[in-house]
């Protein structure tokens, strides 16, 4: 656990214990923490604040160990170090500005090889995170695992080309995504708009619904198909998620978008697409002003953890 010298800032802590980027070598890290406290053009009524999400995250992230005994009783630290970078320095008010900044701090990030993971803010920081990743490995080419409620991937918001609403319209004109390989996995609800469906289609992405994970036989097979179709024709897959991906009973931070995954069914798909190897992750749209226990703050650490054990085992 992390102790008053061991400050990112102020009384925030490493996320998850984790050694001080700053101040300390990452040589020895295997896995890299950086938060993106970044909320842009798209807000709705009260639903704001999700530039406080990684303060909140790492606050909250004190109270865990690395021990997950329902994973064959693994301790995660046993396996791995982490080190957080602490936060890209986002310029407030300034889109074009604060994409430059994450994308050249992510392309950094992703030239160590080690294993990232981005703590939002708010969903268009995954555009400028896959940029930077396409920038760091020239020629190689990405799949993407997109889990979400929603799309995300209108064309802009009045005229706002890098709201939370467009990072997937700005994916599918990146050199260096497989569009194909794009798999936008557990859509579902009436706040998607009509028009999304058909732009993934165009674009030639792929949708899950989350009535067809559901539905599913086997949660961890179908997982495991998941990731077969984004990683064809692929060196790499990116794991990108939600939060609101999860029902409002288990985000109660969030929207009030019902009908989503129950925890147990994000983290399962997670540690089965993580054994199958990812490149790195992001979590992004935590809202804790809207969060009065922090469900969803504390939820992070868990989904975390999950991850790098199946990066353990994708490695064992």
């Amino acid at each position: 656990m992390s102790n008053s010298n061991n400050m990112l800032y102020g009384n925030t802590p490493p996320f998850l214990g984790a050694i001080n980027g700053t101040t300390d070598s990452i040589e020895k890290a295997d896995v890299l923490i950086y938060g993106v406290p970044w909320e842009g053009a798209v807000t709705w009524g009260d639903y704001t604040g999700c530039e406080l999400g990684p303060k909140v995250m790492r606050l909250c992230s004190g109270r865990y160990s690395g021990y997950l005994p329902e994973l064959d009783h693994l301790d995660v630290f046993e396996h791995l170090t982490l080190a957080d970078l602490g936060d890209v320095d986002v310029v407030p008010a300034d889109v074009d500005e604060t994409m430059n900044r994450i994308a050249a701090f992510a392309k950094d990030v992703w030239k160590t090889n080690k294993f990232p993971i981005a703590l939002g803010g708010d969903h268009g920081i995954t555009y400028p995170i896959v940029q930077g990743l396409t920038e760091a490995h020239p020629g190689k080419k990405v799949g993407i695992l997109h889990l979400d409620t929603h799309y995300d991937n209108m064309p802009h918001h009045e005229g706002e080309k890098y709201a939370r609403s467009t990072p997937f319209a700005r994916l599918y004109e990146l050199d260096g995504v497989v569009n194909e390989s794009l798999i936008h996995t557990g859509i579902h609800g009436p706040r998607n708009k009509p028009a999304t469906g058909r732009y993934a289609k165009e674009a030639g992405a792929k949708t899950v619904t989350v009535n067809q994970i559901r539905e599913a036989t086997d949660l961890r097979t179908f997982a495991g198909e998941l990731y077969d179709m984004a990683s064809e024709n692929v060196d790499m897959v990116y794991l990108s998620i939600c939060s609101d991906v999860l029902d409002v009973a288990f985000n109660p931070g969030g929207p009030a978008d019902v009908n989503g995954l129950t925890s147990y069914e994000l983290l399962t798909l997670v540690y089965e697409f993580a054994s199958r190897g990812l490149v790195g992750m992001d979590f992004v749209e935590v809202y804790p002003q809207q969060d009065p226990n922090d469900i969803s703050s504390h939820f992070a650490s868990t989904l975390a953890l999950y991850a790098l054990a199946g990066h353990i085992k994708h490695g064992s």
